[in-house]
């Protein structure tokens, strides 16, 4: 069992608290938790690159030994079959070493579940319980240096030789390295590359084929070269490398033919014939990845946000006249800028585990809304991650500056969740596609033309509703009520789509290019995705507290509802005036109740920290847990 987390004296129970954040797989959280805290997984002190590479590996080890790295995987190959409790288990991690958060990603996330997903059963028997044990380490080879994010045109090729059974896998120049691979510099045994299939001289786009790396000394296999990508600017615990192959031989079989198989005589088969939704539907099967990462990032801030906290109730500065030194996070300025943080991540926390549920339900019907919702929200929540852990370490002077007290730490090893995992402006354009099509075309088709007028008539209905009073209503009952603050980031998802969509329309029955268009809209088509997102994280608070029985918590966790749906409106007042949905006073008037809010749950910021439930030892800042 993990530690347990200090009591403190609160409105409400804190274990409580705990339980709504927690929701389903709470047992295994725990035991993540109890495996955090025993003492092989203390934090090193200044190691060296070297010993902090095989620390972290050892860890993953560890991990693999209780069991935890393969539950997403078919039962019968030593998993649980529950993506849910896989996803529960690496954002549990994400309380401690984020190298270990990242090195267990990918290897059990992206390699294995790269394996489980995307290969068929001879992928499964050969391969799955060795890398549920780690016995087997891999890696993810996606990402080349010349394209970034943009997957669908990789070079790397694997052409197929029929008189031999096998693929020959080849970099064909520099640009086509593989960049950035974790696990690749030093332990990777084996890679699922993604490359362009060539059979019989036709490419049939990018597929996902397993090569392996080094045999089991460690050795370089013939035709790979792998280079060292060297220190990061954060996550130095992970070894990333970069990969070329010369002409490397695979066997037929190392295609991971789920969505695509190629017989011994060359002839290339797919039960979708669409080659555009192939190669969606086989990166779409990767969606978990993102969902995680955007969970883990939401723990990352609880981490920095419980830091923060702890330290700023007990901090002393300034006063009045003859008075005693008050309480730093009593200062506005400080509160406006932690807690509207704080509530922002159990909003998250909430839309995320609404997402993961609707992911473990996922039908054909719904896998189009699930891949926009995790790429929205991967986006948003590692952003928030990002902003908040640097509001804590500013929140904390001097002493957050401090590496030992780790918001340094956490901004450096979070900054990258920004860019992997797909980059966020272009998961954002992902959303806002799918949005201007309603995901009746393929995900990330620009033929979006002919749903335009749908997107205008569904806008401009929402828009005409508008009541001409409610720009001015300032009453505290209509301020606070969640209704309110729903339509109002339904009102902006709408009116920013309808106008999206009509710019669009404009420039294409001009002769413009469809991309042209859609790049000199960029920024209006990311604002959309943005609102989007949004309003969806401030329903699944919504719904979330609306199950809540207790009537402590229940005010608790309502101020905290009221609180984000406010700042979210705040935060855009700008757009909402200029759009006439505000007017002057009433926006003067949301900021005034922020204001009172924040005022509000000040009080119980060290309780609410405490709900997050995040043993000392995991925090290990001394500021925190003096």
């Amino acid at each position: 069992m993990p530690e347990q987390v200090p009591f403190v004296d609160a409105s409400f129970d804190t274990l409580a608290f705990q339980d709504f954040l927690d929701g389903d797989n709470r047992e295994v959280r725990q035991h993540v938790l109890g495996v955090l805290t025993s003492p092989e997984f203390r934090y090193l002190k200044n190691p060296t690159l070297p010993e902090y590479r095989q620390q972290v590996f050892e860890w993953v080890r560890r991990i693999a030994d209780e069991g935890l790295g393969g539950l997403a995987y078919p039962e019968e190959f030593g998993g649980a079959d529950d993506g849910a409790k896989m996803i529960a288990v690496f954002e549990t991690i994400a309380f401690h070493d984020l190298s270990l958060l990242v090195k267990f990603g990918v290897h059990f996330g992206l390699f294995g579940g790269s394996v489980a997903l995307l290969g068929t059963r001879r992928h499964h028997e050969q391969y799955l319980a060795d890398i549920a044990s780690l016995k087997l380490p891999g890696c993810f080879a996606m990402t080349e240096t010349g394209h970034g994010s943009n997957v669908k045109d990789l070079q790397t090729t694997a052409v197929y030789d029929a008189a031999t059974r096998e693929f020959v896998i080849h970099t064909p120049s520099d640009s086509a390295r593989k960049d950035y691979i974790g696990n690749a510099a030093q332990h990777a045994q084996m890679a699922v590359v993604f490359a362009q299939l060539i059979v019989g001289g036709e490419n049939h786009g990018v597929h996902a084929l397993l090569v392996r790396l080094r045999d089991e000394s460690g050795d370089t296999m013939p035709g790979i070269r792998i280079e060292d990508c060297g220190l990061k600017e954060g996550l130095n615990g992970v070894d990333n490398g970069r990969i070329w192959f010369d002409a490397v031989r695979v066997p037929r079989e190392n295609l991971l033919n789920r969505f695509a198989d190629v017989s011994d005589t060359g002839t290339y088969t797919s039960p979708i014939t669409n080659p555009s939704r192939c190669f969606f539907t086989t990166i779409g099967t990767l969606v978990a990845g993102r969902i995680s990462i955007a969970s883990a990032s939401v723990n990352a801030a609880k981490s920095g946000l419980t830091i923060a906290v702890r330290y700023t109730d007990q901090r002393r500065q300034f006063g009045a006249e003859g008075a005693p030194e008050q309480s730093v996070l009593d200062y506005l300025a400080l509160q406006r800028r932690i807690i509207p943080a704080l509530a922002a991540t159990v909003a998250f926390d909430t839309a995320m585990k609404d997402l993961v549920r609707r992911f473990s339900e996922r039908s054909e019907e719904t896998a189009r809304e699930i891949e926009a919702l995790a790429a929205a929200t991967k986006a948003l929540a590692s952003e928030h991650a990002l902003h908040t852990l640097g509001m804590c370490r500013q929140s904390c002077g001097g002493a957050g500056y401090m590496a030992e007290n780790r918001l340094g730490t956490l901004i450096a090893d979070t900054d990258v969740f920004t860019t992997f995992e797909g980059a966020n402006d272009v998961l954002l354009q992902l959303v806002a596609r799918g949005m201007l099509t309603e995901y009746k075309e393929e995900f990330g088709d620009m033929n979006v033309w002919g749903t335009v007028r749908w997107v205008t008539r569904r806008a401009a209905a929402t828009i005409a509703d508008l009541n001409p009073v409610a720009p001015r209503r300032t009453d505290e009952d209509h301020l606070r009520d969640p209704e309110f603050h729903r339509d109002a980031l339904q009102y902006r998802e709408d009116r920013l789509l309808q106008s999206l969509a009509r710019r669009l329309r404009q420039r294409i029955e001009d002769g413009q290019d469809s991309f042209d268009a859609l790049n000199e809209c960029q920024d209006h088509a990311l604002a959309a995705a943005r609102a989007w997102g949004e309003r969806y994280v401030l329903e699944c608070f919504q719904k979330a507290v609306a199950q809540v029985r207790d009537p402590a918590l229940r005010a608790c966790l309502d101020r905290l509802l009221i609180l984000h749906g406010l700042d979210r409106i705040d935060a855009d007042r700008a757009w909402f005036l200029e759009a006439g949905y505000l007017e002057g006073g009433k926006s003067r008037a949301i900021r005034d109740l922020v204001n009172r809010i924040c005022r509000e749950v000040r009080p119980e910021a060290v309780a609410i920290v405490a709900g997050f439930g995040i043993p000392d030892s995991l925090l290990a800042a001394p500021i925190a847990t003096a």
